[in-house]
């Protein structure tokens, strides 16, 4: 396995346990200060995202992969920044901009792995050996 393969193997599952907490736990809704709807929408595409990138990273160009959690991951980063920006303000909008970013990032990076090229088959060897044709010592004579 490959580190790139890994690293999108193990970024799907860090997804996948974000989103399942997100999901689940009334704690994240108020302590973001969103609405408990918005946590389990949150939850729920983040879920479906690491999932769909635990199954498809692997039979995907690992370019693309990589790019795609790239920039997924730049914008998250942007987006915490504005949300504690934003809170430390004193607004009540930093979660809710949180919580969308990861809303609509993770179905933006779900749709665009799940078009992204698909990776070359890997050559495996045939379980039988080809055997050399030997020519045809018979050509030209009549069949009887």
């Amino acid at each position: 396995m490959t580190s790139k393969l890994a690293g999108a193997i193990s970024d799907g599952a860090f997804k996948v346990m974000l989103g399942a907490a997100l999901a689940v736990s009334p704690a994240f809704g108020s302590l973001f200060g969103v609405p408990a709807w918005l946590m389990v929408v949150t939850g729920s595409a983040v879920l479906i995202s690491g999932t769909v990138e635990i199954v498809y990273g692997p039979r995907r160009s690992m370019a693309a992969c990589v790019r795609l959690m790239f920039v997924y991951d730049i914008g998250w980063t942007v987006a915490t920044a504005v949300a504690l920006g934003v809170a430390w303000l004193g607004s009540t909008a930093g979660g809710e901009i949180w919580a969308g970013y990861q809303a609509v990032a993770s179905l933006a990076f779900t749709v665009l792995l799940l078009r992204a090229p698909a990776s070359a088959a890997p050559a495996t060897p045939s379980a039988t050996p080809v055997q050399p044709s030997t020519p045809d010592t018979t050509a030209g004579e009549p069949t009887p």
